[in-house]
């Protein structure tokens, strides 16, 4: 990375924006968020000698979600990014090796044209004040969380599907997985 600031932004900024398929406004946003929190738990190289020691939590399935995973390396399938999908700007960065973790919330409804002018906020040189509301949290990490092979398989009980890492929900005498034990899902077998 070079040494000024604004370079660096624009050169992560087209780091996430290749990963995205182009640079929009959660791009935008989504790289100051990384930086932020990459920051703030002392992860300097996140895809290189610090790899291991980060997790992201991201709260919404949108573009920033993208820039986040093109500059840290983290994800889903690696258990190193948690995707909880509440439909909020928001993101958990955590250092693994210090158990230090800070949540980066985008504070309003940023949003191309809200100064007026019609043009995106210039989100290279607004200070993080303006943009986030950032707090150090605490994150109760469980073995079963973390990176490497599974932990536990068990079957459901109901449709003898395969459960992994401690997500059975215990129902009755029985442990089931989540959509069987809250009979319902995003999906309806029709046959």
């Amino acid at each position: 990375m070079k040494n000024n600031y604004f370079d660096t932004y624009e050169n992560l900024v087209q780091q996430a924006g290749t990963f995205h398929g182009d640079i929009c406004h959660g791009i935008r946003i989504g790289t100051r968020m990384t930086m932020s929190g990459l920051r703030r738990i002392g992860i300097i190289d996140p895809k290189g000698v610090d790899r291991k020691k980060l997790m992201v939590f991201v709260e919404i399935d949108r573009c920033t979600t993208d820039a986040i995973m093109a500059l840290t390396g983290c994800r889903p399938g690696k258990r190193t990014m948690k995707i909880r999908d509440y439909g909020k700007m928001a993101a958990t960065f955590i250092n693994l090796e210090t158990n230090k973790a800070f949540r980066v919330v985008v504070k309003g409804n940023r949003k191309p044209g809200e100064n007026g002018s019609g043009e995106e906020p210039d989100f290279a040189t607004l200070p993080e004040e303006e943009l986030f509301t950032i707090s150090e949290v605490a994150v109760a990490l469980r073995p079963e969380d973390m990176p490497g092979k599974p932990l536990s398989r068990i079957p459901c009980a109901r449709c003898g599907e395969t459960i992994m890492d401690g997500r059975e929900v215990p129902s009755g005498e029985q442990l089931l997985c989540a959509p069987c034990a809250a009979a319902t899902d995003y999906y309806r077998i029709v046959g």
